[in-house]
Parts: C-alpha cells; structure tokens; sequence
C-alpha cells in the first residue's frame, strides 16, 4: 500500500509539479501505522510537536500547523470510536483525580462559552481545537505512560527535535549577528515568534535539570552530553531575548524549592492576594493613568539590555502595549462578565474599550494578538468562571505535585514529579504576560505535564502502604 502510494505520488508530481503531492506516502504511511500500533503512532505525534509549522491559510482567519494538527484529528477520532465501544475505557480512578475534574470543568464551561459566542465560527474552531488537544495530551497519556521506560522516552523524543530546531535557529542568528531585533527572523516558521520559542526553552530547561541527578552511575560521556544540553539552553535562552522566559526559569526554581520544603501551598494564595491590591490600587482614583507611557520614548530597542531597562522606566513597547491591552480587558469584562464574549474574540472587539494615554507603535495589532495575559484572556472570552477554573487549576497543580513527590520513595518518580511541577511554574509565568496554552506547541507540554503529575499522583498512592 505505501510502495503504491509512493509510485502514485512520483507520478502526480512529475505530471503536475504540485510538491505537497510528495508527502501521500507519508500520510498512507501514518494511517498504516495507526492501524496497527496507535501507541508507536503517538510517540511520532510526539516527535513532530517541536518540529511542527504553524501555516497561515486566511490570513488569521484559517491556519494548521504541519504535521503535528493532522495527527490530532485522527487521536481525537480514535478516542471517540473506542469510547463509543467501551465506555469504561478510560479509568475510575482519572475521572476523580482534582486535575481531571477541573479540566473536565474548563472544556464544559467552554462549550457554554461558545454557545452564547459573539463569534461563533472561531469559537467552534477553538472548541475543536482545544478537544483535540486534551485528547491527544491529557487523556491519551494515560496508556502510554506506564513504566520508568516510557517517561524517559518520552524526554528523548521530545528533546531530540527541540535541539534541532534550537541548532537551526542559533545557526541562524549566528550569521545575523545575535541581534535582538534579528530573533524572529532567525526563527523563520520554526516558531510563532521568540516569545514562543523562549517559553518552550524554559518549560523544558526544569526537565533538563531534574534528568541530570538520575544520570547518576551512567557513562561519563552521557552525562557530560546533558551537561553540555543544559549550558546550550541557557545561552539560546538569553539569545531568546524573552524576559517572561527568563523571570520563568526563576519562578519554576522557586517552586522547586517551595515543594521540596513543602510551603508551596502558600506560594499562589499570596501571589493572587497581591494582584488583588495591585488592581485595587490602581483603580481607586485611577492611578492607572499615571503610568501612562511617554510616545517620545516608548520604543522597540535595538538591545536586550536596552529593552529591560525600559521595562522599568516606562519606555518600553511591548510593556506598554500590554498596558493598553490589559486595560482593554478589564473595561470589556464588564459587558459580559459571565460567559464572555466567546473564544477567540478578543480582537474584534477590544477597540472601543482601550485608552488612548496607553496607545503605542504596536497598537495597530496587525498579528491579531491578544489580551498577552490568560488570567484576562479567560475572563474576556469565556467570563469569570473560565478565569477562576483557571486560578484554582494552578494552585490544585503545585498542592498536588507537593504531595505526589513528599510520598514517592523512589528517586526517579519524585525527580519526575518536580520537574514536572517546574515546567507547569515556567507555563504559569510565560502565559501571565501571553496566552500560549492555546499555541500548538505550548499547549501539549502544558496539557502533558498534568496529565503526566495525574499518573504520578496514582501510582505514588499505590506505591504508598496502606
């Protein structure tokens, strides 16, 4: 079947000169593959997820990311046709799980959200797209993370691409010089834009640095390779020139430490309380409006250190621009506080709500971006409920990581459990200032990690005595 699949696509090309013709065999080859070990199909999904190219049919309006997106379909279809046939396929145990309960919630109230969508077309494709993923990375998981075996394939797999496509792009930004305004153009169509690429670096820099220790008693040589891994992340890290990034490495370090000498239970709980006091003094008297950016120095630096220090004092683009946008979201919220004004609609409404003081160089949004903080993506597209499913999830996450890794014994699940909580800590920073759980790169190492700290969690209870 693939060898005549093959033929036929020689044949197409050579007739028609169309290059995607090319790529049936591989196609024919994949749906072979699912057919007869979906399990071996879904590490080379796995595979594809760094390696993956986000292409813009629509101008904004209709994209697909290559290959990884197709793979989707066919898992999302899988689960369907084989919980139809067996509706106890997925276990007890998962439908009870904190994590699992809160998702399920998020995906319902999503559905409402859509419902009562002021853009109905984009929230379906966000409702496909957000079912395709969680079938592919939060559920799926649960039958091929079994053993010690299959979490350090799963490592391998993704590391592998990632380093590639981090090679590429440092190759790249070698012959341009390492400037900060030359990053995205050394990214190409690898990823989004540096923003993306930095917060994958940082979400996977905790899993780097959690394998290290149980290299312990293994050749020399592989651990002076993961050694030689870890300084290459950091140094593409700061070449990301991504200062959510950075701060990320930071906060997942603390949350290491917090579970380690278990008080992170305290860490969100203080963390929302200070927003809170920062939204309430801002508000009152609308003190917002002295931080009002300078047009004459609100630029884009040329340097990384450039941009940082403007961060501080107010002449920054991207910070001010996220002023503006947050503004925006507070005002819109107003109008429809409980169901939002649907997925995906933030851009086309947001106008009307900013203000003027806050407009920057960036404010024409010709990338169609959005609210560049999720806690306010949530609570304008899908009301406050979404936002508050949110919040509880991180805070659920960090409590159970303490408690999965404080009762494991062995070494290697509990350095498994940390480094999983530290690269959902980096996910949690990064999409404070973006939203990239919607990304699809960001997203199934966010999805993963928590379905991966569900498994932990179940087999740290049945490793525990009873």
């Amino acid at each position: 079947m693939i060898m005549a699949a093959l033929v036929a696509a020689i044949v197409g090309f050579v007739f028609t000169g169309y290059y995607l013709i090319l790529i049936t065999p591989f196609i024919v080859g994949y749906f072979v593959l699912m057919g007869i070990n979906w399990k071996a199909a879904y590490w080379v999904l796995l595979f594809f997820i760094p390696a993956s190219v986000h292409i813009d049919i629509l101008h904004h309006s209709l994209a697909i990311t290559l290959p990884d997106e197709p793979m989707m379909w066919l898992f999302l279809l899988l689960l369907i046709i084989v919980v139809a046939y067996q509706p106890t396929f997925i276990p007890q145990w998962w439908w009870f799980n904190p994590i699992s309960i809160i998702v399920l919630f998020q995906f319902l109230w999503l559905i409402v959200a859509v419902v009562y969508s002021n853009v109905l077309f984009f929230s379906i494709k966000f409702l496909l797209a957000k079912a395709w993923y969680l079938t592919c990375f939060f559920i799926l998981p649960l039958w091929i993370f079994r053993e010690k075996k299959d979490f350090r394939k799963g490592f391998i797999i993704v590391l592998i691409p990632l380093l590639v496509t981090m090679v590429i792009i440092f190759c790249r930004h070698t012959m341009l010089g390492f400037k900060f305004r030359n990053i995205n153009d050394a990214i190409g169509l690898l990823y989004y834009n540096h923003v993306e690429y930095a917060t994958i670096l940082s979400m996977f820099f905790p899993l780097l640095c959690m394998a290290y220790p149980l290299t312990k008693g293994m050749k020399k040589s592989f651990r002076i390779l993961l050694i030689v891994i870890i300084l290459f992340f950091t140094l593409l890290l700061f070449l990301a020139y991504a200062r959510a990034a950075i701060l990320a490495v930071v906060f997942a370090g603390v949350i290491g430490l917090a579970i380690r000498y278990k008080v992170v239970n305290y860490i969100m709980p203080c963390f929302y309380g200070l927003l809170v006091f920062l939204m309430v003094y801002m508000v009152q008297d609308n003190r917002y409006i002295n931080f009002k950016p300078s047009h004459d120095h609100t630029i884009m630096h040329e340097t990384f250190t450039e941009h940082v220090i403007s961060a501080f004092r107010g002449q920054d683009e991207s910070t001010m621009e996220r002023f503006y946008r947050w503004i925006a979201a507070i005002r819109m919220s107003n109008e429809h506080p409980i169901t939002g004004y649907g997925p995906h609609s933030f851009f086309y409404y947001y106008k009307p709500y900013t203000v003027s003081l806050f407009k920057t160089f960036a404010s024409q949004n010709i990338e169609h971006s959005t609210t560049h903080n999720y806690f306010l993506y949530m609570l304008v597209e899908q009301g406050i409920p979404a936002m508050l499913l949110y919040s509880i999830l991180i805070v659920v996450v960090f409590a159970m990581a303490q408690r999965t890794y404080h009762r494991f014994t062995d070494n290697f699940y509990k350095n498994c459990t940390l480094g999983l909580a530290m690269l959902f800590a980096a996910c949690f920073v990064n999409n404070f200032f973006s939203e990239l759980i919607e990304t699809h790169k960001v997203g199934p190492l966010f999805y993963l990690s928590i379905s991966l700290l569900v498994i932990l969690r179940q087999k740290s209870k049945l490793s525990t005595p009873q």
